[in-house]
């Protein structure tokens, strides 16, 4: 008998006047001890999934139909009593979320918090005893100096840290399963491995049995014993991963294997102009300590590199090593020491004119596009809205014109112009944040991480808008991600950052094939690709 069973599953959501379906007779079961995934874009309901079964989608507008069952030891959890539900939270099925800092109090030190977790369930358990189990497991999950990680906060934690955090906060309780929802998906290359290979080691040490929610396929092959896919809120194809890699039945599955970038941007065939050269470029901060005093960091430390037009230069490194403060230099964001060049001009000695022509010039796409398109404006605003200062001689219909023409550019259309952005997919947002962009004909465009919020399947089809842009326009990128199979993709030519220094610079093919040094192996030991 299996430990869990979903039986017929359909999730409906209500509003005031719609009903939303969200899954769909979905059914699938986990084994004692088995590592499973549950794979399948946004919006395909796995997520709601994983929420169904702890019963944490809100009730005053989530609607089970009623011959769906999840029954977890016998016991039916869409149906049990609350104090019932509470004994089996936590204490046998545990789960941990993609964002973790939204899952900890930030008002809270860690050792509070895990304190918290596991009395919840151990009420009884001596506070000496309880500190010992926390400090046990935080070194159990690799987390360093453990007693000086239970004074932090959250916000004085990574996201690799915090994510162990949780981890071991799950683990306090010996739970029989783990949800695992995207628990990887905002971290770096090797701490993403690193997180993986833990949950892989614990499952296997405790007879624990996983269930991750992932959007890459690929990611499920390395880790799962058995594969669910979904797609429109329906499960459309299990098997082993074996079956689903080597025989897969369905369409949908065979898109999303296929959905790894596999070919190199085209060659250089010509001597090209420099767009952009960076000279010994150098960014401290300063870092408040105790109360009063100070400390200067140095984030960048000599960055030197030339971007010839119409190429990327794609930047790698883990978390702190630089990559958006480099993107923030080049554009001015951050005061910086050294010298950078646009078009053989030292951007920190232009004439008003020439200033306000190179913001034009240059631009950026971030990584969350919810967070970068304001709510309040239309995306018809936010789109025209560089060229209400970069050209204001343009009537209102001509400005609708442009707008209309660069949606049209990345694969919107005219009649989106007037909705908002929350009403669009984190593909169709990111899209918008291209748009805007590109409206005032820019020659140079930081990209930072645009594509790692995105399902698989997404950011191939953004990989491909890139490049068809950067073909068409002759524009010059400057790529950063922690996605390695992405930076092959697109990138020309590859800097690798550590610690705010470049340990390796190269063409993509010298950097991909024949690695120089221990930090660069690693980077591409650690990637899934």
């Amino acid at each position: 008998m299996s430990l869990l069973t979903i039986e017929q599953l359909s999730v409906y959501f209500q509003n005031d006047k719609t009903r939303h379906g969200a899954v769909e007779a979905l059914s699938l079961h986990l084994d004692r001890g088995e590592f499973c995934a549950l794979v399948g874009e946004s919006g395909s309901g796995k997520s709601v999934t994983a929420l169904s079964v702890l019963r944490l989608l809100p009730p005053q507008t989530t609607i089970y139909a009623p011959d769906s069952r999840i029954i977890f030891d016998g016991v039916d959890l869409l149906t049990c009593s609350e104090p019932d539900l509470r004994a089996i939270r936590g204490r046998r099925i545990s789960m941990i979320f993609q964002e973790p800092m939204s899952a900890l109090n930030p008002f809270m030190n860690i050792g509070a918090q895990l304190t918290e977790a596991v009395r919840a369930h151990q009420p009884r358990l001596a506070k000496k005893v309880a500190r010992e189990k926390i400090i046990a497991l935080l070194q159990r999950v690799k987390i360093d100096a453990p007693e000086m990680m239970l004074r932090r906060y959250p916000h004085e934690c990574s996201g690799g840290q915090l994510q162990r955090i949780m981890i071991a906060m799950v683990l306090l309780n010996q739970p029989d399963i783990l949800i695992a929802d995207e628990p990887t998906t905002a971290l770096d290359v090797t701490i993403q491995a690193e997180i993986l290979y833990l949950l892989q080691q614990l499952q296997q040490e405790l007879s624990m049995a996983v269930l991750l929610i992932t959007h890459d396929l690929h990611l499920a092959r390395h880790y799962a014993q058995r594969v669910y896919v979904m797609q429109a809120g329906k499960l459309v194809e299990t098997g082993t991963v074996a079956q689903i890699f080597t025989q897969p039945q369905q369409d949908y599955t065979r898109i999303l294997i296929k959905a790894v970038p596999q070919t190199a941007p085209a060659p250089l065939q010509n001597e090209r102009t420099i767009l952009v050269q960076a000279h010994h470029v150098r960014v401290d901060f300063m870092q408040r300590k105790f109360l009063c005093s100070k400390q200067r960091f140095c984030a960048l430390e000599d960055v030197s590199f030339t971007l010839p037009a119409g190429t990327t230069l794609g930047v790698v490194g883990e978390s702190g090593s630089g990559k958006t403060t480099l993107g923030k230099a080049l554009l001015q964001m951050v005061p910086y020491r050294g010298d950078v060049f646009f078009l053989e001009k030292n951007i920190a000695h232009l004439t008003a004119d020439e200033r306000q022509r190179l913001k034009a010039d240059r631009q950026v796409v971030f990584q969350d596009p919810m967070r970068s398109l304001s709510p309040r404006l239309t995306v018809g605003e936010i789109v025209g809205e560089g060229l209400r200062v970069h050209a204001p001689e343009l009537s209102a219909k001509a400005r609708r014109d442009r707008v209309a023409a660069a949606l049209a550019e990345v694969g919107l259309t005219a009649e989106m112009m007037q909705r908002y952005p929350h009403a669009f997919s984190g593909g169709q947002r990111q899209r918008i944040a291209i748009a805007r962009a590109m409206i005032l004909q820019p020659k140079f465009i930081v990209l930072d991480e645009p594509t790692s919020a995105l399902d698989r399947v997404i950011q191939m089809k953004i990989l491909e808008l890139l490049r068809d842009l950067q073909s068409k326009y002759g524009l010059s990128y400057l790529f950063i991600s922690h996605d390695l199979a992405m930076i092959r993709a697109l990138s020309h030519q590859v800097l690798v950052l550590q610690r705010g220094k470049v340990v390796e610079r190269g063409t993509t093919e010298a950097i991909f094939s024949a690695p120089q040094m221990p930090y660069t192996q690693r980077l591409l030991a650690s990637a899934l690709y």
